[in-house]
C-alpha cells in the first residue's frame, strides 16, 4: 500500500453515458485516496449524458454523503476536450488525476502513479499494459499511436492513455484549446514544449463492460483528423516560427 503523502489530490471524470460505471468509480475514487491523503477531492464532469447518466449523479451526490464529491454539469455535451478543460479549471488541489468514466481503467491503481510522483517529476502518464478492446480497435489504435508520435514529435509510449496524474501548477503555464478528442494530443506536447517532465508506469486496461465507445463512428474520425491538422500546424508550425521569432 502507498504511504500516506503531505500531497493535496484532485481526482476528476469525464462522463458522457456512463451511467452503468461512474458510481462505482466515484466510491472507489473516495476509498483510494483517503489511503493517499487526508485532503482530495472528487470530481465528476457530466457532458450532457442521454443515458440518465445525470439524474443517477444528482441521486448519488443527494443520498450518499461524500462531502469530498464535487458534480459539474454542461447543459450540453460539448466535447471531450471541453470536458477535460472544465475538469482542469474546477480542480483545486496540488496533484490532478483524471481517468475515464467507463471503467476501462481501474481507479485502484491511482497508487502505482501515486509513488512515481516525486519532487523531480511534473506528469506521471499511464501506458496500457495490454489493451483490450475489438481486434479493430487495437489495430487503429496502434497506428494512430505511432502517427501520432511521428508527427507530433511525442516522447511518451502512449498518448492515448488517459490515466494521469499531473502537477496543478502545470496549467498555470498550459492552456488547452481542443474541445474534441484531440485534446490528448494537445495536453501531452503543450506539456512537453513547456518544459515539464514526464514519467511513466504501466497500466491495466479492461474490455469495455457498459456503453460504446464515442469515438469510433466515421463523421467522429472524420472530424477528428480534419482537427488533427490545425493541431499540427498550430503546435508544429505556429509555435516553431514564434519560437524562433522570439
Amino acid at each position: 500500500m502507498a504511504t500516506t503523502h503531505p500531497h493535496s489530490l484532485s481526482i476528476f471524470f469525464p462522463c458522457y453515458n456512463d451511467k452503468g460505471t461512474i458510481g462505482t468509480l466515484v466510491l472507489e475514487a473516495v476509498r483510494v485516496a483517503k489511503t493517499l491523503t487526508s485532503d482530495f477531492e472528487v470530481i465528476v464532469i457530466e457532458d450532457g449524458s442521454t443515458d440518465g447518466s445525470r439524474e443517477f449523479l444528482l441521486d448519488l451526490k443527494l443520498k450518499n454523503e461524500i462531502p469530498e464529491f464535487k458534480l459539474v454539469l454542461h447543459e450540453q455535451n460539448k466535447g471531450y476536450g471541453a470536458v477535460l478543460q472544465s475538469g482542469f479549471k474546477t480542480a483545486r488541489k496540488e496533484l490532478v488525476f483524471y481517468t475515464d468514466g467507463d471503467g476501462q481503467y481501474d481507479v485502484r491503481e491511482l497508487p502505482r502513479l501515486w509513488e512515481k510522483m516525486t519532487p523531480d517529476m511534473d506528469v506521471v502518464n499511464g501506458y496500457k499494459i495490454k489493451r483490450h478492446d475489438p481486434f479493430h480497435r487495437i489495430i487503429i489504435g496502434l497506428l494512430y499511436q505511432y502517427v501520432m508520435k511521428f508527427a507530433f514529435g511525442l516522447a511518451i509510449k502512449d498518448v492515448d492513455c488517459d490515466f494521469r496524474l499531473i502537477r496543478r501548477k502545470v496549467f498555470d503555464v498550459v492552456e488547452l484549446k481542443s474541445t474534441t478528442g484531440t485534446v490528448t494530443i494537445e495536453l501531452v506536447k503543450r506539456i512537453q514544449q513547456a518544459g515539464f517532465r514526464f514519467t511513466e508506469v504501466g497500466v491495466s486496461h479492461h474490455f469495455r463492460t457498459y456503453g460504446t465507445s464515442q469515438f469510433f463512428n466515421f463523421r467522429r474520425v472524420f472530424k477528428t483528423l480534419w482537427k488533427l491538422i490545425f493541431l499540427w500546424v498550430d503546435l508544429m508550425v505556429i509555435h516553431r516560427t514564434a519560437k524562433q521569432s522570439a
